[in-house]
């Protein structure tokens, strides 16, 4: 019980450490409200400033130990970019912690078995990152719909003797985020005096889109060659209409393969889970018996091997 006390303790604290310093940031933010209606060239938006605007990043910027740290397995900060999430490294790792501390501590209070405890505290801490990953993949595959339609305005642009900065203004205007936000942030970014080669090379890094890739070089080309950029644009984007089209088709014709799979991938989890409700001695044996460990790795392998494979078998690319 004093391990169970102690792991709610610091459950709760590092929640609350958590909360309290994703609200610091908020309530610190008003000086760079400020200069972001002083500077912004964009209408405002339902909650009064274009959250698309480069002044809304916070002035103390420094990294922290555990940015620090992770930097040498990439740019961490770029996922949180790409998921829109106003958190940092940091208070995700306490977030983690908490959860995982008090999933622990509640299964513990319900009288779990002890070999399960690691477990669950896994899994608990784990739910904030494969939140973050689910919000990064929403929210690029959202841009690459939002695409093929923000080709076509910036073509009717052109072709109405507007630059190509202010097409960039037109998207990131009437267009809904997230593509109104990078383009956006790519005229302001212009009108700062930031090179147009570097804006696109950037936003293609926050954004990794094939066809975004496309479209930035072609713009940068034909700023340094010429050519009808119009029609360029209206190749690209009708190039990702097609490519949506033969996606849905490939995704109606794999359906059933991956229904079996996810069907197979859960039906053991599942099952272990009703043997434990219904028997815990008989499933106590894979975590207490030398050979019962051996098994249980075994299968956990067996497993990640087999979602390998049909993974790889109906995820075609288009």
């Amino acid at each position: 019980m004093i391990l169970i006390a102690v792991a709610a303790f610091l459950a709760v604290s590092a929640l609350v450490a958590g909360v309290a310093m994703i609200f610091r940031d908020r309530t610190g933010g008003r000086l760079e409200d400020r200069l972001q209606l002083i500077t912004s060239h964009s209408p405002k938006g339902k909650d009064g400033l274009r959250p698309g605007n480069l002044l809304a990043e916070a002035l103390d910027d420094r990294p922290s130990l555990l940015e620090t740290l992770l930097k040498r397995f990439g740019d961490v900060r770029l996922l949180f970019e790409q998921a829109d999430v106003s958190l940092n490294p940091t208070q995700l790792a306490m977030i983690c912690g908490g959860l995982a501390l008090g999933g622990a501590a509640l299964l513990g209070a319900l009288r779990v078995h002890p070999a399960l405890l690691p477990l669950a505290a896994i899994f608990f801490g784990a739910l904030p990152i494969m939140w973050l990953l689910w919000r990064r993949k929403r929210r690029l595959k959202k841009f690459g719909a939002q695409l093929p339609e923000a080709m076509e305005m910036l073509a009717r642009g052109l072709r109405a003797g507007q630059s190509i900065a202010y097409g960039f203004n037109m998207v990131g205007s009437e267009m809904p985020d997230p593509i109104a936000r990078e383009f956006n942030r790519v005229f302001e970014e212009q009108n700062l005096g930031v090179p147009l080669e570097e804006s696109l090379r950037a936003m293609t890094e926050r954004v990794p889109n094939l066809d975004l890739r496309f479209f930035a070089t072609a713009v940068i080309l034909q700023r340094q060659t010429g050519g009808d950029l119009a029609e360029i644009l209206d190749k690209i984007g009708s190039l990702i209409r097609d490519r949506f089209r033969i996606w849905g088709q490939v995704q109606a014709l794999t359906g059933e393969g991956r229904l079996s799979g996810i069907v197979l991938l859960a039906l053991p989890v599942l099952l272990f889970f009703v043997v434990l409700y219904l028997n815990p001695d008989y499933v106590m044996v894979l975590f207490t018996d030398p050979m019962g460990k051996k098994m249980l790795l075994g299968g956990i392998i067996m497993q990640l091997l087999g979602a390998a494979v049909i993974r790889k078998i109906v995820n075609i690319q288009v």
